[in-house]
């Protein structure tokens, strides 16, 4: 403690650039903890400007004074205090107090000391240091570094550190299982090794946050994972945090705190509410224009119409025509001699309304095991897509092959049925830019064949006289 075994300690390891007690001042002073000491017989030794701040008494005015009796404590609370200091200096280790001081201008300030021995040269008690700072805002720290911890271990939500080149330095349980890797072995890699899709949206978002700062409001990012069970798409609700180091001068960025919950499941019902709703709503408007028809097959068009927005690019209508009883198939297979005949379509090249094919009378020449023709033997629907691997020429080959449109990549075929028996197929196509068709699209696209056939029969029975 004592200046001359500063300096002793200094010359042993080189020359002394500086006199040892304006050093051991400017250490104390640039402390951001209040510090002072007592020799053994309890004389204020040192005291730092952080000491001079919170209390308000200088070091000239605090310095060589016998305890804090009378000026720094009140005399009631005076020899408690003072030997609750005293007693850490025979004492291991450090000792933890709290304290009601004196300031200067008579007010009382609560404060949390730790006060240790201090070790003369000869290994004997030579006095006590005493480090202390008012309560609340050691309390505000222990909140800080326990939120932290609470952050990086048991939060329910995904938290991520991650530094200036993007990298994860921090990673805690929930980031780590919703990412799909150990907590070790994502620390350091590039987020692309994980994220295979909207790693781009991802860094440019944390990019614009080190640039400019956190953004206002929680961000949706869906992105698609690489996982030992394969590909995951995932949406992430995410918020961003600009890192920066509270002991420079000016804000130096450490990097970014990224906080993300996984919300897919809900993202995901509230998609299909919504498509349901406009679904539904798309059926209502369909059966009201429908009813303004005079004609049974303009009404089965216009279905389609309304059937089309947002489900599929493409529609084809064909109905069945040849050796056929009562107007339509009894059962679900092919007589001898009976064909499907394209009755209605979509524009095949350019956008458009479903039309009626003027003079449609030839088959359609639909090779055997065609997905129209399974779905009249099922008596049900199918699904299905072009090869995941085919591209451009395979895919149009696909189509080419199924006598459908040549953007075609994903169909659904649905058999029309009224009074028992099977009237045709409809057949919905996307191309490949959207998704393939799923179970709730073939339980819209079977409800929209159900009216679609119930024009089609009224058509061919006011057309038979019945």
């Amino acid at each position: 403690m004592s200046v001359s075994t500063s300096r002793g300690t200094t010359d042993a390891l080189g020359p002394d650039p500086f006199p040892g007690s304006e050093l051991l001042a400017a250490l104390l002073d640039g402390m951001d903890a209040a510090l002072c000491a007592f020799d053994a017989a309890g004389t204020v030794t040192h005291w730092n400007r952080e000491a001079e701040r919170i209390l308000g008494w200088s070091a000239q005015e605090a310095v060589g004074r016998t305890g804090f009796a009378g000026w720094a404590v009140r005399r009631a609370d005076a020899d408690e205090v003072q030997a609750r200091l005293m007693s850490a200096m025979d004492a291991p280790g450090r000792q933890v107090h709290e304290f009601a001081l004196l300031r200067k201008d008579g007010s009382r300030v609560l404060v949390r000391t730790q006060s240790a021995g201090v070790r003369g040269a000869e290994g004997k008690p030579a006095g006590v240091y005493c480090a202390f700072s008012e309560v609340h805002a050691q309390i505000d720290l222990e909140r800080a570094i326990a939120l932290s911890e609470a952050l990086l271990e048991d939060a329910s939500w995904g938290v991520v550190l991650v530094d200036v080149d993007l990298r994860p330095t921090v990673v805690n349980a929930y980031a780590s299982r919703a990412l799909g890797g150990a907590r070790t072995t994502l620390l350091g890699r590039p987020l692309g090794e994980v994220v295979v899709h909207g790693v781009e949206e991802l860094e440019a978002a944390l990019h614009h946050v080190l640039a400019e700062g956190a953004p206002g409001a929680p961000a949706e990012l869906w992105v698609t994972l690489r996982t030992a069970e394969g590909e995951r798409r995932r949406c992430w609700r995410s918020g961003f945090l600009r890192l920066a180091s509270p002991l420079a001068e000016e804000p130096v960025p450490l990097g970014v705190g990224w906080l993300f919950r996984d919300v897919t499941a809900a993202k995901l019902a509230q998609q299909e509410a919504d498509r349901l709703r406009f679904r539904t709503s798309q059926l209502h408007r369909a059966a009201r224009t429908a009813s303004e028809c005079e004609d049974p097959m303009a009404a089965a068009t216009s279905l389609l119409d309304f059937a089309l927005a947002g489900f599929a690019d493409h529609v084809l209508l064909d109905l069945t025509a040849g050796d056929l009883r009562a107007g339509g198939l009894v059962g679900g297979d092919l007589a001898a001699g009976a064909r499907l005949v394209r009755t209605a379509a979509t524009p095949s090249d350019v956008p458009g309304p479903c039309l009626l094919v003027a003079g449609g009378s030839i088959p359609v020449r639909y090779g055997p095991g065609h997905p129209a023709l399974q779905a009249v033997e099922r008596t049900g629907s199918v699904r299905t897509s072009a090869g995941a691997g085919d591209a451009g020429g395979a895919a149009a080959a696909w189509a080419a092959e199924r006598r459908w449109p040549g953007d075609a990549a994903h169909a659904l075929c649905t058999v029309l049925r009224s009074r028992g028996r099977t009237l045709g197929v409809l057949t919905f196509l996307r191309a490949a830019n959207r998704a393939a068709f799923e179970r709730p699209d073939t339980a819209y696209a079977e409800t929209v064949a159900a009216r679609v056939a119930g024009a089609v029969d009224l058509a061919r029975a006011v057309g038979a006289g019945e």
